[in-house]
């Protein structure tokens, strides 16, 4: 008969299946209170008479009552109105409280167990059936708390009274389980009251269970001084005798025990002394998540209805106050022991993992200690009361009691295989043998037990280490449940094998449950020990924490904890709710990235401010700060000048590192000691699991290092657009790879990739905006050069200087806010390839041919304008006269080279820029330069266009020099439209440069064009004429494919006759640059890949050119020394 009733059975699956009720009540509280989650008909104000006439009819609705036509209409169009959502909700809300599965069935159920408990006569008692007496004292517990919790829900009346009417409505009958939830709707309006008339029966047993916690509640509630003086927890020295940690919540189980069963506080000292013990560990206790009840408030209301109980309520004010006076300075001394215990015991065991095999009980109870210190803390700082310390409520050093729990936890983990091994052999070699012999000792044993005995015994002998390598999965459920079983049949009364008589197989099976659990539940052992997802359902409170350790600077390096800790959230979920995982998880993510975020913006903060602090060290030492040093060295030997009274001499770069006392602190080194702190939270792991995804805490410090570094140096550029100041590019470069170098040093403290970062970073500065859509140095530098310096250039401001490969600034009397070569000559443009590179060179490139484009379309409206004249003087440049004639009516001459001069700049600082990028790319990568000069060199003449533009453009993006630019060619090409041809687009380029060439003349006019020899150019910048006219016009017969060669020499033809008729036809006063003019031609051709001086001698005398150079170089005196 004893193993027909099945107690442990029942017991197993009703504990599981009353945590799912608890779980399903406290999820549809929850949304029924919330404002926004709140089911939208219990908001509807149509609905509020359908809602009051529910609430007060509650369970007795009748639809047929004539008093209630106008309420039963209201629900009436509710339903049409609502129709299948309305449906929906009441089968989503109500459904759980209808189900036989839920809350009714267990009801039924718990109460049939525990009277076939009470007939049996079970004995309970801890240390001999530990589970048995766990299990019946959670089903109590749980019992109590679906009650309580169903007392909770407000709107559960018209929930269900909704639903009825849903179902009466659509099938003409009512729910079958409707009147039976009513009644006990009806039952539970006053919970207590029903809880202690139906537990009265099992006084007994209840009393005999919680009677028997006396061995281990006492011991498991010691102050923290025995915990010291005991020196619980340690492996380094003696420990004391080994408490077995309580696997059940033992004051939940005696507050609640003796409330329903409160006879034996009057008659039993020991049952009165655990009360007490029980009222003084705090204020509240906890039903499910957060839901809490104030344990002195709610006993004491009850007592005070109890004859007799006068001085219960005294005891129950004593320990009230005994809780306000000292149960938070003894909590906060717990968790400080703990802290350090747990401390101790990480290091000991991350440094001999062998050691968590036989002291892997060790780990469990501190984990167990800490997480009730946790849940303690959490519960009542959420309510915490009006005391005169309210410090011991708050805790700005919880960080690191989670962060050696969760540094024990992954150890578990990590070194899981030798717990397991070292488990497997224990079982087998000595729990097998010490169980054998202990049931051949037993002078009873039955035939069923004595079955389920020696299945233990064989079970554990058969196992072997080499399962262990083999990798099998164990699995000792079976064992475990066969251990209950034997507990309940054994504890029945008249037991043919009363398990108290034989507490040595008890003990043994004790041990081995255990045991079984090393081997194939450590996992479910962690969750059970160290589980607290209850900081979910705290968030404000958990918030709090964290920014408390956040304030503290050795507590920094914890903080990981906090993020870790929400992976816990994903096992508070039950099955029986399955809606409720989603919002789980959207909160554990956010709490988890929310804790993520703040670790890596400080982190990230701090690494960024010891950059900025090198960055300024490093700025001392750059060339521009060591004028003064080279002045003071150069006069050296002049008698030092007496500073003035208060001023400051300033310090040479290095005098930071000189100090005469260490224990002064400079900045730096605070900033290297939090950055220390902060680095080694991120050792606690590399990576954790968040319900479905896998977390990285580094990949958030290096998402907030790549934006800010990013801001960083779109900073240190200092681009202004009203005054259109900007930073050199070298000075940039120089401030990028000091920050760079500071970078590098982080991963010295933690596991990072910062070459990924710094990569990624640089990178994105290469394109026109970066990966969160911010402006970068690509865009600056491009705006600056085309706004700042070539729109100067094209006014002759700024002057073209080809002898040193830069850009001057003309001296006039307007001071310019920069000097021109500081910013374009070989360094600087090497430096500007270095930060934006071939992307950010070809983006500036780009910009450049729209600003080419739009002159060549200019140019090309004037050509349209002066057409008819330019044809004519196209077929009669031989003739003088008729040329004079014509070039009078011809209009816009001055306005056409001015055109082409800008053209011509623009083109000349594209081709330094290229020449900066090749310089780079030859130091960088020549391996890949070279095969490039390679394949340009051998382009052949004959190849095909499309082939060799694709090969060019190749070639351009490596910085090298073209005879065709592919990107000049492409943009003209994008010209091109429908409206006219190829043909007449050739014409339009011959006029152009017929136009030009006609138009020479006009420069000698200008007393600009003088040639500058110190400068290799002309002071109005004309001499970039020469680039504009080979590179313009080979583009444009390249896209009209025609033939350059030829093209150029009838341009060279007119514009040598044009200016061999200069000296004839204009008096000597107006031609005095006459000479630098004639230089042009010569630049013309020196530039030029299809010209030679062959053809040039043809159609323009050298001795010309000859005197030409001798007349401009006249004036210049060139000084040596």
């Amino acid at each position: 008969m004893d193993y027909q009733m099945k107690l442990a059975e029942k017991l197993t699956v009703l504990n599981e299946r009353g945590q799912g009720v608890l779980i399903r009540m406290n999820y549809i509280k929850k949304l029924c209170s919330h404002s926004k989650l709140r089911p939208t008909f219990l908001t509807d104000k149509a609905m509020e008479p359908a809602i009051k006439y529910i609430n007060k009819k509650f369970p007795n609705i009748d639809f047929r009552g004539s008093n209630v036509i106008i309420e039963i209409c209201c629900i009436v169009d509710l339903l049409y109105d609502y129709h299948e959502s309305c449906l929906f909700c009441f089968l989503h809300f109500s459904f759980s409280f209808f189900n036989l599965n839920t809350c009714t069935f267990f009801q039924d159920h718990a109460y049939e167990l525990l009277n076939t408990i009470d007939a049996g006569q079970c004995s309970f008692d801890i240390v001999f059936n530990f589970d048995f007496t766990k299990n019946y004292l959670d089903l109590i517990i749980t019992f109590t708390s679906v009650i309580l919790m169903l007392s909770r829900i407000e709107d559960k009346k018209v929930l269900v009274g909704m639903f009825n009417c849903a179902h009466e409505m659509t099938n003409g009958t009512s729910e079958p389980s409707y009147p039976r939830l009513g009644q006990m709707f009806l039952e539970y309006d006053h919970p207590w009251k029903k809880l202690l008339e139906d537990f009265g029966p099992h006084t007994r047993s209840v009393t005999a269970a919680l009677i028997s916690l006396n061995m281990v509640y006492p011991r498991r509630n010691l102050p923290p001084e025995q915990w010291r003086k005991a020196q619980l927890l340690s492996l380094l020295s003696v420990p004391a005798a080994m408490m077995e940690p309580a696997c059940c919540d033992t004051v939940m189980g005696l507050v609640v025990g003796f409330l329903l069963c409160h006879s034996s506080l009057n008659t039993n000292q020991t049952s009165l002394e655990l009360w007490k013990m029980a009222l003084r560990s705090g204020l509240y206790l906890t039903l499910i998540r957060d839901e809490v009840f104030n344990i002195h408030k709610v006993t004491e209301d009850i007592f005070d209805n109890f004859k007799g109980y006068s001085k219960r309520v005294a005891d129950i004010k004593e320990c009230r106050e005994h809780v306000l006076i000292n149960c938070g300075a003894m909590h906060r001394e717990r968790r400080k022991f703990l802290r350090a215990a747990l401390k101790e015991l990480s290091q000991v065991l991350a440094d001999e993992p062998g050691l968590l095999g036989p002291k892997a009980l060790f780990v469990f109870m501190a984990l167990s200690f800490s997480r009730d210190e946790v849940q303690w803390l959490v519960r009542h700082s959420e309510s915490m009361p009006k005391i005169k310390t309210p410090e011991d409520y708050n805790d700005n050093q919880m960080a690191e009691l989670l962060f050696h729990m969760e540094r024990l936890r992954s150890l578990m983990r990590k070194y899981s295989k030798i717990v397991q091994r070292y488990h497997v052999q224990y079982l087998a070699q000595f729990d097998a043998l010490v169980l054998n012999d202990t049931i051949q000792n037993m002078s009873v044993c039955p035939e069923e037990e004595s079955v389920l005995l020696s299945s233990f015994v064989s079970t554990l002998s058969a196992l072997s280490i080499k399962q262990v390598e083999n990798k099998e999965e164990f699995d000792f459920r079976a064992v475990r449940l066969d251990w209950l079983r034997l507990q309940a049949y054994t504890s029945v009364i008249k037991a043919p094998l009363p398990l108290k008589e034989y507490p040595d197989l008890a003990k043994v099976m004790n041990m081995i449950q255990f045991h079984t659990k090393m081997v194939d539940s450590i996992e479910e052992m962690l969750q059970e020990t160290s589980e607290l997802s209850i900081l979910c359902f705290y968030p404000h409170v958990f918030e709090k924490m964290f920014n408390q350790s956040n304030e503290e600077i050795i507590m920094k390096q914890y903080l990981m904890a906090f993020p870790t800790v929400c992976s816990h959230f994903s096992h508070c979920g039950h099955s029986l709710c399955p809606e409720e995982m989603d919002i789980l998880q959207k909160k554990s993510l956010r709490l988890c990235v929310t804790f993520l975020e703040q670790i890596a913006k400080q982190t990230s903060s701090v690494v960024l401010e010891i950059c900025a602090e090198q960055r300024n060290l490093n700025d001392q030492l750059l060339p521009k700060h060591c004028a003064e040093s080279i002045s003071a060295a150069r006069h050296r030997k002049q008698k030092k000048a007496v500073p003035k009274k208060g001023e400051v001499q300033k310090e040479k770069p290095g005098a930071e590192s000189q100090r005469k006392d260490r224990t002064v602190t400079t900045n730096l080194d605070k900033l290297h000691l939090i950055l220390r702190e902060l680095c080694s939270t991120y050792s606690l792991c590399s990576d954790f699991l968040n319900f479905d995804h896998i977390v990285v805490p580094t990949e958030f410090l290096l998402s907030h290092l790549e934006q800010r570094f990013s801001e960083i140096i779109v900073r240190m550029a200092n681009y202004n657009q009203t005054t259109q100041e900007i930073t050199r590019p070298s000075d940039l470069l120089a401030s990028i790879r000091a920050y760079t170098a500071s970078l590098h040093g982080l991963s010295s403290y933690i596991n990072v990739d910062v070459t990924r970062l710094v990569k990624t970073v640089l990178l994105q500065q290469t394109q026109p905006l970066d990966s969160h859509g911010g402006q970068t140095i690509t865009t600056l530098y491009t705006n600056w050069y085309l706004e700042g310096l070539l729109r100067q250039a094209s006014n002759s401001l700024i002057v073209h200087c080809p002898t040193r490969h830069c850009f001057v600034s003309q001296t006039t009397d307007n001071e310019h806010s920069f000097r021109a070569e500081e910013f374009s000559d070989v360094s600087e443009l090497q430096a500007l390839a270095e930060l934006i590179g071939p992307y950010g060179l070809k983006f500036l490139s780009e910009n450049l041919m729209w600003h080419i484009t739009s002159q060549v379309g200019e140019l090309k409206k004037m050509v349209i304008d002066n057409m008819d004249i330019l044809v004519q003087m196209k077929n009669n440049f031989g003739k003088p006269e008729e040329m004079v004639t014509l070039k009078k009516k011809l209009t816009g001459g001055e306005n056409v080279l001015k055109r082409m001069t800008i053209i011509g700049v623009i083109l000349s600082f594209r081709a330094m820029t290229q020449d900066g990028l090749k310089e780079v790319l030859q130091n960088h990568c020549p391996f890949l330069i070279a095969p490039i000069e390679s394949l340009k060199d051998n382009i052949s003449p004959e190849a095909d266009i499309k082939l060799t533009l694709n090969i060019f453009e190749l070639v351009s993006a490596a910085g090298l020099k073209c005879d065709i630019d592919p990107a000049l060619v492409a943009a003209i090409r994008n010209m091109h439209t429908d409206n006219t041809s190829l043909e007449e687009e050739f014409k339009l380029s011959q006029l152009l440069l017929v136009y030009i060439a006609v138009s020479l003349p006009f420069l000698a006019l200008d007393s600009n064009s003088l040639y500058n020899q110190e400068h290799g150019g002309h002071n109005n910048n004309i001499h970039c004429l020469a680039t504009a006219i080979n590179q313009v016009f080979a583009a444009m017969f390249t896209v009209q494919n025609k033939n350059i060669e030829q093209q150029l020499k009838e341009f060279l033809l007119l514009a040598s006759s044009t200016l061999l008729q200069l000296g004839q036809n204009v008096e000597k006063i107006d031609v005095k640059n006459r000479e630098s003019v004639y230089l042009l031609l010569h630049m013309i051709v020196e530039e030029s890949q299809f010209l030679s001086q062959d053809m040039l001698e043809s159609c323009f005398p050298y001795v010309l050119l000859r005197n030409a150079y001798r007349e401009v170089h006249k004036a210049f005196i060139l000084t040596v020394g």
